[in-house]
């Protein structure tokens, strides 16, 4: 769904700019995630504030903040009028604490309460959101984020979190209520027509020359692809989806696939009175959705390059020839090709399957399957090929686990938790089941997750 540069900045003004966090005094205390409903202004000037859910009333929620190893305790109050959970994205957490309905807890229906109780073993950019009817709740502005802070993190002037997301909007700034649409579900998903940052339609902060910052950059959209690029800005991209990259890499144009993070360090080289930006490469547009003013100069020069950050405690890879192997297709959707799965334990034609809201499948089972794609000992390393025979790109999402993309030649990816999976393309992703549980496996477009891409790996103890 196209964005033109008119209904972007129309009618925009500056707004103040959330602030970066909170701080947990004591991380063994029990804290409320109240999820509930609320107003926003997304949209600056005459429009009004449209009404959302959100945690603690608002969109995003707070920003939890904590160091790496300690302990998070928040008790979740369901004020919304359907059932929820929270599903901590990212975190290499235990089963019971992982947030999917049915499969590690049960929904927490309207006016009740469910705690979570766990360890942040690795530091980085997380984010935490909803995991029933994801595909109204999280489009509703159901999101927050988490960052586990480095026990010693990298010298900068300022860390900034910024969460990006489109909105479907009418002519009154309220939501578009369109969202079991069945053109949305077998296309590319929800796609909106409105960018926040922060909940921000014009995002805007005041730095200085050569100031160095920390953006932590999440996606937290239905189903948009975010390519990115920056001006007046210049840096490294330091983390991909919360875990540090070997050495630290130019931060030119990025791709960001919903639910995936991106932390980069930049100094601001834009002259003073001038303007750096982040930008949303929108086809041949080119959308500034952060903008910085650039008043006075911090220092005379720029900070040296940074050092990598410490990495994380992710166990690494076995002997890739001894790893259990599966395979992965996904199938379906508009021009997939796709004449039938299986659902309800019987062969079912399209006609049917749209019926019954599903479009998608994987490995000709249009739905959560009753075993697991796989299962695996403790401690062994899992290898699975990926081929996507659709006509759509998909972010698949692994809970429980980071995973690196393996190379045609046995070479090791970053570590990811979430992987950009294109049209016809085939990919093989291994790591080691340290994590015992039932973990889901999903395309984090979250509408083609309710159409039929979801599953399921089985760690035994």
């Amino acid at each position: 769904m196209g964005i033109s540069r008119r209904d972007f900045v129309g009618g925009l003004a500056s707004l103040p700019v959330a602030g970066v966090g909170i701080r947990i005094a004591n991380a063994s205390s029990v804290e409320v995630l109240r999820a509930a409903t609320g107003t926003a202004r997304l949209v600056p000037g005459d429009y009004p504030a449209t009404p959302i859910w959100g945690f603690n009333g608002k969109t995003p929620g707070p920003v939890i903040r904590v160091r790496q190893g300690e302990r998070l305790v928040r008790r979740f109050v369901n004020k919304l009028p359907q059932p929820s959970t929270i599903h901590w994205h990212g975190i290499r957490i235990a089963n019971a604490m992982d947030g999917v309905p049915e499969l590690t807890q049960p929904l927490v229906p309207p006016d009740s309460t469910f705690e979570y109780d766990f360890r942040v073993p690795d530091a980085g950019t997380y984010w935490y959101h909803p995991h029933n009817r994801t595909w109204e709740q999280l489009a509703r502005g159901l999101y927050g984020a988490l960052v586990v802070e480095e026990k010693k993190p990298p010298v900068v002037d300022r860390d900034e979190v910024l969460l990006i997301d489109d909105w479907r909007l009418g002519n009154d700034a309220r939501l578009e209520e369109s969202f079991g649409a069945m053109m949305d579900w077998s296309h590319g998903g929800r796609l909106g027509n409105w960018i926040t940052v922060n909940g921000h339609g014009d995002f805007r902060q005041t730095v200085q020359r050569h100031e160095r910052l920390r953006l932590r950059l999440v996606n937290v959209a239905n189903a948009r692809i975010f390519p990115l690029s920056l001006t007046g800005l210049e840096g490294w991209i330091v983390a991909l989806d919360g875990q540090p990259v070997t050495q630290p890499l130019p931060a030119g144009r990025m791709i960001l696939a919903p639910a995936q993070r991106i932390d980069i360090v930049v100094d601001v080289v834009a002259p003073s009175g001038a303007e750096a930006a982040l930008h949303f490469i929108n086809g041949d547009d080119t959308l500034p959705i952060a903008r910085f003013k650039v008043d006075g100069t911090v220092r005379k020069k720029k900070l040296p390059a940074p050092k990598p950050l410490p990495a994380n405690p992710v166990p690494a890879l076995g002997d890739l020839g001894k790893a259990r192997k599966t395979v992965l297709r996904m199938e379906g959707g508009a021009m997939g090709g796709m004449r039938g799965a299986m659902m309800g334990g019987r062969m079912m034609g399209m006609r049917g399957l749209v019926g019954q809201g599903r479009v998608w499948a994987f490995n000709g089972l249009a739905e959560m399957p009753e075993k697991p794609l796989l299962s695996a000992a403790l401690g062994e390393t899992v290898w699975i090929e990926m081929i996507n025979d659709t006509a759509w790109p998909h972010a698949m999402h692994l809970h429980g686990f980071h995973f690196r993309k393996i190379g045609k030649d046995k070479s090791q990816g970053p570590l990811r938790d979430t992987l950009l999976v294109d049209s016809e393309e085939t990919v093989e992703i291994a790591f080691v089941a340290d994590n015992p549980g039932k973990w889901l496996l999903h395309c984090h477009m979250v509408e083609h997750t309710a159409g039929g891409m979801a599953t399921w790996i089985q760690v035994n103890a």
